[in-house]
């Protein structure tokens, strides 16, 4: 747990507190509570491995005792909510008045209530507000650089597929002339054989009337 011990005096008079542990640190917080100066203050006491917090201020002492993983912002954060909530109290006014935990029945509900709220889920105060605020630009910045880096790819790739596309229609091109260039040889064949053949079965025509050597036509002719 983050927060331990956290009481509110007048001097060194105990109005109220409350402790979330078994270890007694009534020696520990009289202590703390005698050495603190009657002006209004805040500061940070260090004992064994644990650290007071206090805010002093119009002779009241809001005090909180914390282990190191509290830091400092959240134990001074949670004094600042009590501070607020004992002054706002009706009983702070006749505080003067009243002996030692004489308000322990009425503010050490609203103590524990606020070190259980502390110590699950801390309110965020306004430097961590203005934190997660910049981790979520840093967010924001990020998701956008991927989107740029990605569109990025998607461009090469575009431009890669433009090339491959490119170079294939010039292999297409070059295909189709030399598909032009064999079917242009092929027509030239086509017609030779064409005239070839016509001369053939012009001759055959020739033979059966003239004779294989045309020689009936030629001596015809010539009677």
């Amino acid at each position: 747990m983050s927060l331990i011990h956290a009481l509110v005096a007048k001097g060194t008079t105990i109005l109220a507190e409350h402790q979330s542990g078994k270890r007694d640190f009534s020696q520990a917080t009289q202590t703390i509570l005698s050495k603190i100066p009657p002006n209004d203050s805040k500061l940070t006491y260090v004992w064994e491995q644990y650290l007071f917090h206090y805010i002093s201020e119009g002779g009241y002492t809001y005090l909180v005792m914390a282990d190191n993983s509290a830091g400092r912002r959240m134990p001074f954060a949670f004094l600042g909510d009590l501070q607020r909530k004992f002054t706002s109290a009706p009983s702070s006014s006749s505080s003067d008045e009243i002996p030692a935990y004489g308000l322990q029945g009425s503010l050490a509900p609203i103590i524990a209530g606020l070190m259980h709220t502390y110590n699950t889920a801390p309110p965020s105060d306004e430097l961590s507000r203005a934190q997660n605020e910049l981790n979520q630009v840093k967010d924001i910045m990020v998701q956008n650089v991927e989107q740029i880096l990605s569109r990025g790819e998607r461009i090469e790739l575009l431009v890669d597929k433009t090339d491959v596309i490119a170079g294939q229609a010039t292999a297409f091109r070059r295909g189709a002339r030399t598909v032009r260039r064999q079917m242009w040889w092929k027509n030239k064949k086509v017609l030779g054989l064409s005239v070839l053949m016509g001369l053939f079965l012009l001759w055959i025509l020739l033979a059966q009337i003239c004779g294989a050597g045309l020689n009936h036509c030629s001596s015809s002719s010539n009677t």
